[in-house]
């Protein structure tokens, strides 16, 4: 990444609003505006990256066409590609992660995969899990006083690439109003996670499971930096609301920090801009398309020569007093796509969602902004599955991921299975989200999948942890360990899984009897190529040993378990398919019928 500083020569009110600077940048197959973004007092920053190696060169501009501190000032620099081991050091030297030709899966700009193995830190841009400038270990295990350094490090050592953060949380502080409410007009501020154990009295009573509701009386958790910074400053006229006019540079500055190392070791995070609480107070006391638009493009252009996934909107929920309408977070979306343009380095823009971003957004032209799909949220359950393959379908394709599935040791209505609340990191608790890795990915989700770690509000030390676990104790729940073994499983033949389809309908059964589609138990799920050559299986508890049909007539299979508690493979096995292309698969492992856990398997024609 080469950063470009312009000082600005004339004096403005505000330089967030009033300035916009960028670079028109060319070099081999590329001629592409690049915005920058500012950066406190008179200071203004673009940051760029070669995408292929050969000659660059640069020459800036603004809307302030006066200041000869921004116009008009160019550069040149030349780009050397990186040797294969300098790949092998860093996977984002493979260059920024698109979709697949066949737009199914995710790969980086040189053809290599790319399968998110991504977990659930949504308060990791705050203070809450600091970054600590120290150094880690190998053999760190998570406890408290646990840094941003430390977290990633353990979670790459168990073979993950992502984590999801959300940006900024504008108006979340701790202070004296309830962690949900709104202001005296009527304005919901927020709908924020609870401080548990700071009660400030003004409560409404408890929900189902006896703790406290969002409409409890506990106060909000404070995200701030480091450094105590907020995002925005706080508005003179409406207590409690951010003033999205002036936003903080040093709050953003912190973030950097965190962005960075992330690069640094191979990590592409999915960045989020705010979750949809702030909607209302936003749009009701700012002019919103506008103003949202430039905080969105303030993000991609601070962190745009980074390899990244973009999320538009943490559009987990839509009530009514606590979020915008889907509708309106398209139209601001779209007024920004309109008026700055897509990422210049090709970052997919995605949104993590209620249910399904087709469901509540459209495809292709209904939603412009939006280039990868996902579903999440709820139903945590069997409920999934439809939508992902809904996904899949779509014309034209995008990659499709369950951002937000089953989270482990979380008590909470919307995470119950079959209306189960096991206890935490019980086999039940990690099997439940496990079952979402698979069947969520072998649904059509193969750009991969995201961990959910109930600890994604990142309560820290000297904090309850009230209704999630901390941090240090979720990091080690078994599930999240399994992640790595789905990893393992889907690229086991390369990249040949990005050309897989859904083939639900060739298992006979797919569903065991009295199975629930509001449970977990008792699916089973295929994904075969179009050559009927190669096809992934996973099977839940309480499958039956189905039959494959489909296949090729009269052709030798090799069929192969794999155990996703352990990542270890059986010896594979070959059976023929008869004159009709039917197979009969072996039976499960510990020779239940139905089956008494999960297990996942791979068929392959012999040659």
């Amino acid at each position: 990444m080469q950063e470009i500083t312009l000082k600005a020569e004339n004096i403005y009110d505000n330089y967030y609003t009033d300035v916009n600077v960028w670079v028109d940048l060319k070099g081999p197959a590329f001629s592409k505006r690049v915005y920058g973004f500012w950066d406190g007092d008179d200071v203004f920053k673009v940051r760029l990256v070669a995408t292929k190696p050969g000659q660059w060169e640069w020459v800036s501009g603004s809307n302030q066409k006066d200041d000869s501190g921004l116009n008009q000032k160019r550069g040149q620099f030349t780009a050397v590609a990186w040797t294969e081991k300098e790949k092998l050091e860093n996977p984002n030297r493979h260059g920024f992660v698109r979709a697949t030709p066949n737009g199914h899966a995710l790969q980086y700009a040189d053809g290599s995969p790319y399968f998110m193995i991504g977990d659930t830190w949504l308060a990791g841009t705050t203070w809450r899990l600091p970054f600590r400038h120290a150094p880690t270990s190998d053999v760190y295990i998570p406890g408290p006083g646990i840094g941003f350094e430390d977290a990633i490090h353990y979670r790459k050592n168990q073979g993950y690439n992502s984590v999801s953060m959300i940006a900024a949380f504008p108006n979340w502080d701790t202070d004296i109003n309830p962690s949900t409410y709104a202001d005296e007009n009527g304005v919901f501020v927020r709908n924020a996670w609870e401080k548990f154990g700071y009660d400030v009295g003004k409560g409404k009573g408890t929900d189902a499971s006896g703790g406290l509701s969002y409409w409890g009386t506990f106060t909000a958790k404070n995200m701030r930096d480091e450094y105590g910074n907020l995002p925005f400053s706080m508005s003179e006229k409406h207590q409690g609301v951010s003033d999205f006019n002036y936003i903080n540079p040093a709050y953003f500055q912190s973030l950097d920090k965190k962005m960075q190392y992330m690069s640094e070791q191979g990590f592409v995070p999915l960045l989020e801009t705010v979750r949809r609480d702030v909607g209302p107070s936003w749009n009701a006391y700012y002019d919103f398309n506008e103003t949202f638009a430039r905080y969105v493009q303030y993000l991609i252009s601070r962190y745009g020569a980074q390899n990244f996934i973009f999320s538009g909107i943490h559009l987990d929920w839509i009530p009514k007093e606590f979020s915008l309408t889907a509708e309106q977070f398209n139209e601001a979306l779209t007024y920004h796509l309109n008026k700055y343009g897509p990422p210049p380095f090709g970052q997919l823009h995605t949104s993590l969602i209620d249910h399904s971003t087709y469901t509540t957004f459209g495809h292709d032209e209904e939603v412009p902004w939006l280039d990868m799909h996902s579903v999440g949220n709820k139903p945590r359950d069997h409920g999934f599955y439809g939508a992902m393959d809904t996904l899949f379908s779509l014309q034209p394709p995008y990659p499709a991921i369950n951002f937000e599935p089953y989270y482990t040791g979380w008590n909470h209505e919307i995470n119950k299975p079959g209306g189960e609340t096991p206890p935490a990191n019980s086999d039940r608790d990690n099997y439940f989200a496990r079952a979402q890795m698979y069947g969520s990915v072998l649904s059509g989700g193969l750009a991969g999948h995201v961990h959910g770690t109930a600890a994604y509000d990142m309560t820290t030390t000297g904090e309850p942890a009230g209704a999630r676990p901390h941090l240090w104790d979720a990091l080690q729940y078994e599930s999240g360990k399994q992640m790595q073994h789905l990893k393992d499983f889907v690229l086991s033949e390369g990249a040949r899984y990005q050309q897989l389809q859904p083939y639900h309908q060739y298992l006979h059964p797919q569903k065991a009897k009295n199975s629930a589609v509001r449970g977990l138990d008792g699916w089973s799920f295929m994904m075969m190529n179009p050559e009927r050559n190669f096809a992934l299986l996973y099977f839940e508890n309480k499958s039956e040993l189905p039959r494959v049909s489909g296949l090729k007539k009269s052709t030798s299979y090799a069929f192969q378990w794999f155990n996703p508690r352990n990542g270890e493979w059986k010896e594979p096995e070959t059976i023929r398919s008869d004159p009709k292309g039917n197979l009969s698969i072996p039976k499960f492992p510990d020779n239940s019928n139905p089956a008494s856990t999960d297990w996942a398997a791979k068929i392959l024609e012999n040659r």
